[in-house]
C-alpha cells in the first residue's frame, strides 16, 4: 500500500484502490487531498497492469466535501487550477489536457456531500451503503457546484430533480440517490466494498481495449452527440478485432470458454 498524506493506494492483481484517508476531518478535501487524488488517478491511468479502480474512504464518512475556506483561499491567491495540465482531474471538468480512459467504481457511505456526489457522478459506476446521506451544498455557501453537478447531476437525474437539490442544498438518502441514477446499487454497508471489488474483478477480466473503447464511445455520444459516436463505431470494432485480445475473444467464443485477455 502506498501512502500520500491523505490518500492511500493499493493494487491487487489488476484492481487499483484509491482510498480517501483523512477520517479525523471527515475526509473533507483540502488542496493537498485534491492534489493527491489527482495524482493517484494519474498513477492508475499510467499503470499498464491496472484495469479497474475502486475509490472509497476510511472512517465514518465518504467525504464532507470541500474544505471551503482553505481551498477558496488557495484558488483566489494563486488564481490557477488545482491540477497540472497532464494529470487526471477526478471531476473531469476540463481543466487538464488528459481525459480518464480506464473504468472507475465509486463506493460511498456515511455523508457524501458536494464534491463527493460530483466525484461519484464522474466515475463509471456508483455504489452506496444504505444509510448514506447525500447533499449538494455549494449554493448555500455562495458558489455554484464546480465539480460538474450542473452538468452530470442534471443529465443523470433530469432538470427538475437535480435543481431541487442543487438549489436548496436539501439532504437525500441512498434510496433517492438510486432513484435519481446517482447510485447504481444500494447495499448494507458490510456488503459495500465486497460488491465494489467483485465488480472491479469482473471488469478487469474483460479485454481492456474493449472496455476503454466502450467508455470512450459512450463519452463521445454524451459530449458530442450520437452521430459522431456512431460514425466511429465500425472503425473501433475493426481495431479491436485485429488486436490479440480481439482474436482471443473470437477464439474463446468459438471454444465456449471464458476469454483470457492480456491487454493488447
Amino acid at each position: 500500500m502506498t501512502s500520500y498524506t491523505y490518500i492511500l493506494t493499493e493494487k491487487k492483481g489488476h484492481v487499483f484502490s484509491i482510498i480517501l484517508n483523512r477520517p479525523s476531518e471527515r475526509n473533507a478535501m483540502n488542496t493537498q487531498m485534491i492534489f493527491e487524488l489527482s495524482d493517484a488517478l494519474t498513477k492508475y491511468e499510467d499503470d499498464p497492469d491496472a484495469r479497474c479502480a475502486v475509490i472509497y474512504a476510511n472512517g465514518l464518512h465518504f467525504t464532507f466535501g470541500l474544505e471551503l475556506q482553505e481551498v477558496a483561499g488557495a484558488l483566489l491567491e494563486e488564481r490557477r487550477s488545482l491540477f497540472t495540465p497532464n494529470t487526471i482531474n477526478p471531476w473531469d471538468t476540463g481543466e487538464t489536457k488528459r481525459v480518464r480512459k480506464k473504468p472507475v467504481i465509486c463506493a460511498v457511505h456515511g455523508f457524501c456531500l458536494t464534491l463527493g456526489i460530483e466525484l461519484m457522478l464522474a466515475c463509471d459506476i456508483g455504489l452506496a451503503a444504505d444509510k448514506t446521506v447525500f447533499a449538494q451544498l455549494e449554493v448555500q455557501r455562495g458558489i455554484p457546484p464546480f465539480g460538474g453537478a450542473t452538468i452530470r447531476f442534471v443529465r443523470t437525474a433530469g432538470w427538475g430533480n437535480a435543481m431541487k437539490y442543487i438549489l436548496t442544498g436539501d439532504t437525500f438518502d441512498a434510496k433517492e440517490a438510486y432513484r435519481l441514477g446517482i447510485a447504481q446499487e444500494v447495499l448494507p454497508k458490510k456488503d459495500l466494498l465486497p460488491r465494489a471489488f467483485e465488480l472491479a474483478e469482473k471488469i478487469s477480466a474483460q479485454a481492456p481495449l474493449a472496455v476503454q473503447a466502450s467508455i470512450a464511445n459512450a463519452r463521445k455520444a454524451l459530449e458530442e452527440g450520437q452521430v459522431p459516436a456512431i460514425s466511429e463505431l465500425f472503425s473501433i470494432t475493426i481495431e479491436n478485432l485485429k488486436s490479440p485480445d480481439g482474436q482471443e475473444g473470437v477464439r474463446s467464443f468459438l471454444e465456449k470458454r471464458a476469454g483470457v485477455f492480456k491487454g493488447k
